[in-house]
């Protein structure tokens, strides 16, 4: 997915998706970017599955 950031209000930065679409989200994402950067997100498929791990562990415990 790629994002341009608009604006930034407070603590939120004003994104524009591909799709035209104006989005709020944490400043902190774009600490180096102004506006008229574009960022590209993309999903981390290695994190994601060790996030899912995790909790697939804690949840057994909590089953114990």
């Amino acid at each position: 997915m790629r994002v341009i950031i608009d604006r930034f209000e407070g603590e939120y930065a004003v994104v524009l998706t591909e799709e035209k679409k104006s989005v709020a989200v944490p400043a902190v994402l774009f600490e180096d970017g102004k506006e008229g950067d574009v960022f590209d997100i993309f999903k981390n498929t290695g994190e994601t599955e060790k996030r899912k791990n995790r909790i697939e562990n804690l949840a057994e415990e909590l089953w114990k």
